[in-house]
């Protein structure tokens, strides 16, 4: 096989179902290779989604004996093939497991999450530290990456500045989550958590910037929306252009409901004062991972007054796209 120009820009895939969650954690250490490998005249990042044909996505890895035929075209999963390939998510594993492969050694393959799946059919796999897996090619890191940086916030802000500068501080960013396999948010803990924020933010003077993610029940929603929207601020509707990194530059303080780890290290990686606000559910991964991010002295559970303190931000994406171009460069000088 020919080797690389020396020339020649490192090709990133990113790939995904292209589930919001699921896609921003691929994308984001994708990026953060980028900025590692030393900016886009040096690497290229492509994001890809993996659908499969009639009911092939549902059957497991190992059943899925073909699946570049079963693949659909618009996945564009096809040689040239990537000098690294970045997967998330159950829809991708009958394909990045089999990329080593396919492109001759060539790409270096790392799985974002716990696979459930052997980790040596991969180069690099990266889980949450609260799913507690270990080996030799595992790289355990603080939540889950990200594409929160300093730049993009500060972009980010600029496109909405107009509305948020002339609101009063403290301006607290509200970022609400909702149904999952864990946890659910009914009307009633909807109700709680717009009553802890009311009092607490219309006492103080301050204003609102408040987002839902998909998951959000819609009477959840509409209960919240109808409880906080005569505060100072912006109840971001899903119209429009998004707000949410703008919502975390703009803030003072941030509020998150548990059952987000992807919320929950972004707005940790901020280095502001971040409140976890409960829901109905409970989960052990989901209880060590706020034990972990408390610990690190980034949040705190809610109690109804906005404290402010300091830390580190966490900075864990980074740190996993160091480590894959490491050790791609360390394989490459084995071969």
């Amino acid at each position: 096989m020919a080797k690389a120009s020396a020339a020649e820009p490192l090709l990133i895939w990113a790939v995904s179902d292209g589930r919001a969650g699921i896609e921003a954690q691929a994308v984001g250490l994708g990026e953060a290779v980028v900025r590692a490998a030393g900016g886009p005249k040096k690497a290229i990042l492509i994001v890809k989604r993996v659908g499969w044909k009639g009911r092939t996505g549902r059957l497991p890895w190992w059943l899925n004996l073909l699946p570049r035929r079963w693949v659909t075209a618009e996945s564009d999963f096809a040689p040239p093939w990537p000098d690294v390939l970045i997967a998330a998510g159950r829809a991708t594993l009958p394909l990045s497991i089999r990329a080593r492969r396919w492109s001759g050694g060539k790409t270096f393959v790392a799985q974002i999450q716990d696979p459930r799946v052997p980790s040596a059919l991969f180069d690099l796999v990266i889980p949450p530290n609260h799913d507690r897996l270990k080996g030799d090619n595992v790289l355990p890191i603080m939540g889950s990456p990200h594409r929160v940086t300093a730049e993009r916030l500060a972009a980010e802000y600029a496109r909405f500045a107009e509305r948020i500068d002339p609101l009063p501080h403290p301006r607290v960013a509200v970022l609400i989550g909702g149904k999952s396999k864990a946890f659910d948010l009914p009307p009633e803990r909807a109700a709680a958590i717009a009553n802890a924020i009311h009092g607490p933010l219309e006492e103080d003077g301050g204003s609102l910037l408040m987002t839902f993610s998909r998951r959000t029940p819609e009477p959840a929603r509409d209960l919240l929306t109808a409880r906080l929207r005569q505060l100072p601020g912006i109840i971001w509707d899903g119209e429009g252009a998004n707000p949410y990194f703008a919502f975390l530059a703009g803030a003072d303080y941030i509020l998150v409901t548990e059952d987000s780890a992807n919320m929950a290290t972004e707005a940790a990686s901020t280095g502001k004062p971040v409140y976890i606000l409960p829901l109905d559910g409970q989960s052990l991964k989901f209880r060590l991972f706020h034990e972990e991010l408390q610990q690190l002295g980034a949040t705190r559970p809610f109690d109804g007054a906005f404290h402010h303190w300091t830390y580190e931000p966490v900075n864990e994406t980074d740190r996993a796209a160091a480590e894959i171009l490491k050790r791609r460069e360390l394989s490459k000088a084995a071969e």
